[in-house]
């Protein structure tokens, strides 16, 4: 399957490639930065807002379309009209050029859990609406929609995944104001102090980023039957008090604990730790999953960093 894959350069989308490359599907990956990405079978360069960007990547064929390239939350916040020339009017484009070069092809599509905004309700399942209070969130909201508009039309075979928090990501900035998640795994694997922005209670959704790459290429073959109606589902993942993480991969990394000390931002507490149970049945009929366990979720991230 020649698949094209956008932000392959990228923290899901390196993993991703890896993933394709290994079970033997020919990768096109369109990236902003320079630098050779494993895996890929032909790299595009440069802004996904540029056309001619786009008909190189999909020019040579493309059978299946994989949509991670975004403006992150906090530049999104900080630039909603960068954020919108990249997560709303090429992603738009992107779509209708893909569907005219393939119709009915399989598109999935990086959503997030902002989606639901905050404060969330005391459950989170497959029936809570949408609510999205940043820009990045509502941006990811109107681009589920498209997918399921263009779905409906039989233009493209789409699939929207919810991405909870992804662990654990390469040290430096990242332009998400949920970097403190992975700044953790780093911070206590080095032995060094940290300040946890959350407290110990505080509690997140989290998936590592070798499930959430599994999870990507199930998308790629799941029955569209087994979606629901809006061709979105919320991936499943494991509800982790930030203290536990700290102690899990304390444990794994054989060093004390103790460097880690707590001084909650009430803004981020409320945005990213304070997520409360997760259903996600409509994901798991369709085959989707989480990493089973925290020894498993840390143990995993542990070896991608």
């Amino acid at each position: 399957m020649n698949v094209v894959v956008t932000g392959a350069g990228g923290f899901v989308g390196q993993e991703l490639v890896r993933m394709l490359a290994g079970a033997g599907h020919a990768v096109t990956g369109i990236d902003t930065a320079a630098g050779r990405i494993p895996g890929v079978a032909r790299a595009v360069r440069g802004d996904l807002g540029d056309r001619a960007v786009r008909d190189e990547a999909l020019g040579q064929g493309c059978d299946a379309l994989i949509h991670l390239a975004t403006v992150p939350g906090g530049a999104a916040e900080a630039d909603p009209a960068a954020s919108r020339r990249i997560n709303v009017d090429a992603m738009y484009y992107l779509l209708l050029e893909a569907a005219a070069a393939n119709p009915g092809l399989r598109v999935v599509f990086a959503s997030s859990i902002a989606v639901f905004g905050d404060p969330l309700p005391p459950l989170v399942d497959d029936a809570t609406p949408l609510s999205p209070k940043m820009i990045y969130g509502g941006h990811k909201a109107m681009m589920e929609d498209a997918v399921a508009l263009f779905s409906n039309r039989g233009m493209i075979d789409g699939v929207s995944l919810r991405l909870p928090g992804i662990l654990a990501r390469p040290k430096g900035p990242s332009g998400m104001k949920s970097a403190f998640m992975s700044d953790l795994f780093h911070a206590v694997r080095a032995g060094e102090a940290f300040t946890c922005p959350v407290s110990p209670q505080g509690r997140i959704w989290a998936q590592s980023v070798r499930q959430c790459a599994r999870n990507f290429v199930h998308a790629l073959t799941v029955d569209s039957a087994l979606l629901p109606p809006t061709r979105a589902v919320t991936l499943p993942a494991l509800r982790i008090a930030m203290g536990d993480l700290a102690g899990e991969i304390a444990r794994q990394c054989g060093v004390p604990e103790g460097r880690v000390a707590y001084l909650p931002d009430a803004w981020l507490e409320a945005a990213f730790a304070a997520q409360p149970p997760l259903a996600t049945p409509a994901a798991e009929l369709a085959g989707f999953a989480h990493d089973r366990d925290l020894a498993t979720l840390v143990a995993s991230a542990l070896a991608t960093i």
